[in-house]
């Protein structure tokens, strides 16, 4: 089974054919193959004004797509539930680890999609930009099986290429991968490479 991680910037993966992503200084991350970012971004003077910290369930601004196929159509996020993994988990996921690589764990992060207005979007698109930051201060984007399907408990695959239409939600739970003995201590998402990322504190 092949997958990899995502982060900011790239190191070794996890598992085979994988690519840990680590050390993200805060600055957001684009989505993969769309150029500069996955939100439209601006660097208007009202943006270090704006909310940075929400709790968990509480929803993030709205915010804007900039995929061809929905561009302008807007979208809330919101983080329900964190909970750090176990190793018997990432034992029993059916990923393969690489000889020399570190030990992970996965961390599971349950989340409401809720599409605003505009075009029709992916599900796939809405929580692209999700991050894990660590107790250590790494950050992890979620973790994308490429050939098979990973198997967590209680944290399902959800079907990303399902489109919802304004007013319509979704309930998803994604999966990251974080070094074994590191907590989650926050939610991120990101949005674009001039807006620093918004931010779900994770309490013990």
């Amino acid at each position: 089974m092949r997958a990899f991680t995502r982060a900011v910037p790239a190191a070794a993966g996890v598992l085979a054919l994988a690519v840990a992503l680590t050390g993200c200084n805060g600055s957001g991350s684009g989505k993969k193959g769309h150029g500069s970012g996955s939100h439209a971004s601006d660097s208007g003077s009202d943006a270090s004004d704006a909310k940075k910290s929400y709790r968990l369930g509480e929803a993030s601004p709205p915010q804007e797509s900039s995929m061809q196929d929905s561009k302008g159509s807007t979208y809330t996020v919101t983080p329900t539930k964190v909970q750090t993994g176990t190793k018997a988990d990432m034992a029993n996921s059916g990923l393969e680890k690489e000889k020399d690589e570190k030990p992970k764990v996965p961390v599971y992060v349950w989340s409401t999609l809720t599409h605003k207005s505009g075009k029709a979007m992916e599900v796939g698109d809405m929580d692209d930009d999700l991050i894990v930051k660590t107790d250590k201060g790494e950050r992890t984007k979620a973790l994308i099986v490429l050939m098979g399907e990973a198997k967590w408990p209680n944290c399902p695959a959800f079907d990303r290429s399902k489109k919802l239409n304004a007013g319509q939600s979704e309930k998803i739970c994604t999966a990251f991968l974080i070094p074994e003995g590191q907590k989650a201590a926050a939610v991120e998402l990101g949005q674009g490479f001039y807006k620093e990322p918004l931010e779900w504190p994770v309490k013990d």
